[in-house]
């Protein structure tokens, strides 16, 4: 991956503020972090050293572009840090956008009120590393919202994969223990009275136990780890 350098800089900064109009009626919001050793799947790391983390990681953001990138909807990819112009994700195809705010739910909030300001009238935020999502799910998501205000992909840690919704309710992204097993429970009491569907439930990528004994990333394992 091509990293930012001096003459990158003022180009980034105007990918980064460009306004596009939509399309599409319909938006999906996919949050990245930049993919840097020692910085990605943190915990997953524990066991497996930060090399073989960064590159499962690297993986699951692989498995994200060609999950969405045929979607027929705009789509808007929200770095954590900085924009990567000639990464995997193609600028023909994905526009991209910096995350802003203090804690994951005030970025994501933010990401959606700017959504929203554009004109798109349905919006579904995810993260970049759901090995278990697809294509067909992100499609019915959109599907659900077409006559529901929201819809939620919870996961099996207690948290959610996928949140989508007409219009963005403010208090969905405070008062949240993010990260932790309660995000879900959360909530939901606070879309109570809303129209809202949960998806199927799916297992996303933090610990060595979300992966072990999966095919798919063996070949990413550490020598010591593959014995065992």
């Amino acid at each position: 991956m091509a990293l930012l350098t001096s003459k990158d800089t003022n180009s980034d900064k105007e990918m980064a503020f460009d306004f596009h109009f939509p399309t599409s009626k319909k938006a999906l919001i996919i949050f990245t972090r930049n993919p840097e050793l020692g910085k990605v799947k943190t915990r997953l790391a524990k066991t497996v050293g930060d090399e073989s983390a960064l590159n499962i990681y690297k993986f699951l953001l692989k498995h994200t572009v060609k999950i969405t990138k045929n979607l027929h909807v705009d789509k808007y990819v929200f770095y954590s840090d900085e924009i990567h112009k000639n990464d995997i994700w193609d600028a023909d195809i994905f526009r991209k956008r910096v995350q802003s705010g203090e804690d994951l739910g005030e970025k994501m909030h933010n990401a959606f009120i700017e959504i929203f300001n554009m004109g798109y009238e349905m919006a579904i935020v995810i993260g970049s590393d759901m090995f278990e999502l697809n294509s067909e799910d992100l499609n019915g998501a959109f599907t659900v919202l077409q006559t529901n205000n929201f819809v939620i992909g919870p996961a099996q840690d207690g948290g959610y994969y996928l949140l989508g919704m007409k219009s963005p309710i403010e208090k969905v992204f405070q008062k949240k223990d993010w990260g932790t097993a309660t995000v879900l429970e959360q909530t939901l009491k606070d879309l109570e009275g809303e129209k809202f569907v949960l998806l199927e439930e799916r297992n996303d990528i933090d610990y060595y136990e979300d992966i072990e004994g999966n095919k798919a990333f063996e070949q990413f394992l550490p020598a010591i780890i593959k014995k065992n």
